[in-house]
């Protein structure tokens, strides 16, 4: 066994990893190791680099934990597959690289919790813009020095301009930023790509500084449990490649392994619910029942439709075509391979009882699953839609002491009055921009889930059968002061231990209205700021909109507030 001391030993190399290492490690009298259990994101592959080649390695063991949920209960016992990211970068590698912030309202709601009140919008928004370079243009909302370049969707297919405009047809506004003043509406989406390529959380944060003296990122370090010395975390027990063991000593472990292999490592090492730990013969450290539980996630389903004219993307092209668009990927950096297809949709309000939307769109100018597999071989679209703030809880829990068995994932999918409320309102939205005059060029029919999918009960038949996860697990170790919190929200350590904090999409309280990798780069972002013990970035008083206090559909001072414009 080999063993050496770090200052910080981060324990996953992903999204919230990636930006600590960086971070962290900008002290040069701070020793920094990144322990990844993926390989390297190699700069010659095209699976993770090229755009739309975002679903090829969903499945592929090279690339993906390859994680299934129980039988959901509430899903006809069907079991969800759910892919995450094994490589460096973590999801931010594999994802469809949508870069979406949540609601301001996300952020007051995490506030509202005891001892969350350093986790508003206020005090979220600083580190939102410290961390991003909106090429679209900076201003009070969007930052334009920060290390993550973010490309603004161009949208230019025919297909998207019918779709907004058939969105306002029913009644919903355009947006100018979907993470500016005003998330409600539709409009045209950031995205992680730069000049071509898939701009992940390690090549905007983790390859610009891999030249550190005072850095090191190991690539294939599994790692098995956390070293306790007490009620202090002094290490942790790894494989290294080719099977290698180490224990490595560390001032401080944080973990960034996600909402699943968080909470999984945790239960592990003996921080977790006793009643599930010690029935599996886990020594234990601290009782924190937390520990895996409140797991929340969106579900999302395809709503597809056939394209009478040649303008939607057609995925079934022969292998010679195929060729030809990796060819002008590879040398040009443009073409079909260049985009991620998520260029544009929308957040809306299926009901009037919510505050702020509950409803997100993604638009895309073919019909096609996530997987690849298309339902048809004819030219279509499609939006992916589903509840943003479900009320439905599941949990993580391993299933042994064995760290190569996967954790037992139970989401409870449909569980709730809320939730099924919600997913009948969602195709009904759906349906009702898609069939709106601006459609009807192109509109060919519906094809999923079909028109004969019409009374309430049907609707959640097709759910149950058809829907997939939009891969967003959260809040298995969530930040609060509560009995079943796990962090102090002022320092991100577990609570009853010394040397040991979380820093990922597990802390967050409850899911953000969105795509979840932008939020938990944020929490990354001020999460390094607590560790390192450095003035948090002040309060911002920038405005937002807030549909129950009458507040303008454009910021203050617009004129287009004044004009009556609606869209």
């Amino acid at each position: 066994m080999s063993r050496r001391h770090y200052d910080f030993v981060i324990v996953g190399g992903g999204s919230a990893g990636s930006a600590l290492a960086n971070r962290l490690s900008a002290d040069p009298g701070t020793s920094v190791l990144v322990l990844e259990a993926g390989h390297s994101d190699f700069r010659w592959d095209p699976l993770i680099h090229m755009p739309a080649a975002l679903s090829m390695p969903i499945g592929n063991p090279r690339y993906d934990w390859r994680y299934s949920s129980e039988p959901e209960p509430h899903m006809n016992g069907r079991r969800v597959y759910h892919a995450r990211g094994k490589v460096l970068g973590g999801s931010s590698s594999i994802n469809g690289m949508i870069f979406q912030r949540g609601n301001p309202l996300d952020y007051e709601r995490w506030a509202a919790d005891p001892g969350m009140q350093s986790w508003d919008y206020a005090h979220c928004l600083p580190y939102f813009k410290r961390m991003e370079t909106c090429t679209a243009g900076a201003d009070a909302w969007r930052g334009g020095e920060g290390p993550l370049v973010l490309e603004r969707g161009p949208a230019a297919n025919p297909l998207f301009d019918a779709f907004f405009a058939a969105a306002i047809q029913a009644g919903y506004p355009r947006t100018d930023d979907v993470n500016g003043y005003r998330q409600e509406g539709f409009a045209p989406f950031d995205r992680n790509v730069r000049r071509g390529r898939r701009y992940s959380a390690a090549r905007a944060y983790l390859h610009p500084v891999m030249h550190r003296p005072n850095l090191t990122v190991r690539t294939l370090a599994f790692v098995k449990r956390i070293v306790f010395e007490g009620q202090r975390a002094v290490g942790v027990e790894c494989v290294q490649y080719k099977g290698v063991p180490a224990t490595i000593s560390a001032g401080e472990v944080i973990l960034c392994g996600g909402a699943i292999n968080t909470p999984q490592l945790l239960q592990l090492s003996g921080v977790g619910p006793a009643n599930v730990l010690q029935p599996l013969g886990v020594p234990m450290v601290v009782d924190l029942p937390g520990v895996g539980a409140n797991l929340q996630d969106h579900l999302e389903v395809y709503v597809q439709y056939a394209c009478r004219e040649p303008v939607a993307v057609n995925p079934h092209i022969g292998w010679l075509r195929k060729l030809g668009v990796g060819a002008q990927w590879l040398f040009l950096r443009s073409g079909i391979g260049a985009t991620n297809h998520f260029e544009g949709g929308g957040f809306c309000r299926s009901n009037d009882d919510v505050d702020y939307p509950n409803l997100m769109f993604h638009f895309l100018p073919m019909a096609i699953r996530y997987d690849g597999t298309a339902p048809t071989q004819g030219p279509g679209y499609q939006v992916h839609v589903g509840p943003m703030y479900s009320d439905a809880r599941g949990s993580v829990q391993i299933r042994s002491s064995d760290p190569r068995q996967p954790p037992a994932l139970q989401f409870n999918y449909l569980s709730t009055d809320q939730d099924r409320r919600e997913w009948v309102e969602a195709i009904r939205v759906a349906r009702r921009i898609l069939n709106q005059p601006a459609m009807a060029e192109f509109n060919g029919g519906e094809i999923s889930p079909g028109p004969g999918v019409a009374s309430d009960e049907a609707i959640l038949d097709w759910v149950r059968r058809d829907a997939e996860t939009a891969l967003h697990p959260t809040c298995t170790a969530k930040m609060g002061t509560g009995p079943d919190a796990v962090l102090d929200p002022d320092s991100m350590r577990v609570h009853g231990l010394n040397g040991l904090r979380v820093v990922d999409a597990s802390a967050f309280p409850y899911v953000p209205n969105g795509n979840t990798y932008a939020p938990t780069m944020m929490v990354a972002e001020k999460s390094a700021d607590l560790i390192l013990g450095n003035t948090p970035l002040p309060a911002a008083t920038t405005p937002f909109f807030r549909l129950r206090d009458g507040s303008p559909l454009y910021p203050p001072g617009d004129p287009r507030n004044s004009s009556g414009a609606s869209s």
